[in-house]
């Protein structure tokens, strides 16, 4: 599949879409696991004695996260492992032998804030590099300024592969080409491993950039992959397909449309806390349905909404379940541990480690990647480097760089599950710690 052409095609469909729905809310793999795949890299070294103190003139690095807003409770996630990186670099070498500094600007989960302070953080600030924000819509603001100043642009969060056509900007977060075909296949290969897998299924997506790609596919195509595609061609019923605006606050006529549909299963493609909303609005009608996956959602209010949301399904590129810990080594376990202490000292309300803490984590070891490589802060040539030799990150091994496929690389994801009270890798199995449950289970 040729990506340039395609984006070409659905990006002013797209970018229409993401711009008309990107204000904030008012209310709140291959078959084996990353972790059983992907040895240590030692990119952020940890304090050593060995290590020479980095000195000279710090180098200068800048990006926003969405710190309050509808983004918050993620946009904390990503502001906590950045700080632990960059503790790590400077706790070691640094970066060419130099300290880093951080600044990290709160663009209030508004992607119109996004382009303004990427610009300050360039043309006045003169940061030396950027750090992506986080959230598919502020992402693509971000990357039309770097786009515009040469700037390379690591990034954790945007998954829209046909948009992202600038070939420099470095996903450490692929979920492949077609994110609307993978997805569902990915979750439908799960359901249909039960023993009564689910034959009427309702789709109800957030209109915000990826949430809605994923659900929908290309706007000026209705062949294009979709959940409901993809679902007829599995010979499910889509007994309902509800969009929504990321600006929703009344719930309770979403969850009366999903109850009157009676489904198996409920695909929302969502983000932030859009699940969380939508199973509350559900409880209040006396209704749940027997499963439901939640594509984006801020990890730990999920948690919070209890017994509820027992069963709720996510993707997943790394869950700190114990079994997947231990595969991984101890220099995974000892950056897990130094998060899960932050988080608990923020008073997060999930500090466990998991997908967007290890995205995060990846996008900081491209960039370290790329300068080390090229040996330089020049922007040219920390791109060049990255198309051609990839970046080695801790969680998911080595990622290769494809201009051609817009750097997005082989996707390797897991989907977890809340059992117990807990998220859990639950598929593929052989990268699993512990057996999906299905609605009787």
């Amino acid at each position: 599949m040729n990506l340039r052409s395609r984006g070409a095609r659905a990006a002013a469909g797209l970018l229409a879409l993401i711009v008309a729905a990107c204000s904030p809310q008012a209310s709140a793999a291959p078959s084996q696991s990353a972790a059983q795949s992907a040895a240590p890299t030692g990119s952020a070294p940890a304090e050593s004695a060995s290590a020479a103190p980095p000195s000279g003139e710090p180098i200068a690095i800048g990006s926003t996260l969405s710190l309050t807003g509808a983004f918050g409770a993620t946009g904390v996630i990503h502001r906590i492992v950045g700080e632990q990186f960059v503790d790590r670099l400077n706790a070691g070498s640094g970066l060419l032998g130099r300290p880093v500094e951080w600044t990290v600007l709160d663009d209030e989960s508004d992607q119109a804030k996004v382009s303004a302070l990427y610009e300050r953080l360039i043309s006045q600030d003169e940061v030396d590099l950027i750090m992506g924000p986080y959230a598919t819509p502020n992402i693509l603001s971000a990357m039309a300024v770097a786009e515009r100043y040469n700037y390379v642009l690591p990034q954790h969060t945007a998954v829209i592969a046909p948009l992202m056509t600038y070939e420099c900007q470095f996903p450490s977060w692929s979920i492949g080409p077609e994110p609307n075909r993978y997805v569902p296949e990915l979750v439908f290969d799960a359901l249909a491993s039960l023993p009564t897998p689910p034959e009427r299924i309702v789709v109800a997506a957030n209109q915000n950039g990826s949430t809605d790609f994923v659900a929908n596919g290309l706007p000026d195509d209705p062949n294009d992959a979709s959940v409901a595609n993809v679902a007829d061609e599995r010979g499910l019923e889509v007994a309902a397909n509800i969009q929504y605006p990321p600006t929703t606050t009344d719930w309770p006529p979403i969850a009366a449309q999903i109850r009157d549909a009676n489904p198996d299963f409920v695909f929302n493609s969502a983000i932030g806390v859009d699940t969380v909303n939508l199973i509350q609005a559900m409880e209040q009608l006396d209704y749940r349905p027997p499963l439901m996956f939640s594509l984006f959602p801020a990890p730990g209010p999920l948690l919070g909404v209890g017994e509820p949301a027992e069963g709720v399904m996510s993707i997943s590129l790394f869950e700190s379940n114990e079994p997947l810990l231990e595969a991984a080594g101890d220099e995974v376990r000892a950056i897990v541990e130094e998060f899960e202490a932050a988080a608990a000292a923020e008073g997060l309300p999930y500090t466990a480690w998991e997908t967007q803490a290890t995205a995060s984590w990846g996008a900081w070891e491209i960039l370290v990647a790329g300068v080390t490589g090229a040996g330089s802060l020049e922007h040219d040539a920390i791109c060049e480097n990255l198309q051609q030799n990839g970046a080695q990150t801790t969680f998911t091994g080595q990622l290769e760089f494809d201009p051609e496929a817009n750097n997005f690389w082989e996707p390797n994801q897991l989907l977890k599950q809340i059992q117990d009270g807990d998220w859990v890798a639950v598929w593929p199995e052989d990268g699993a710690a512990a057996e999906f449950r299905g609605p009787a289970d």
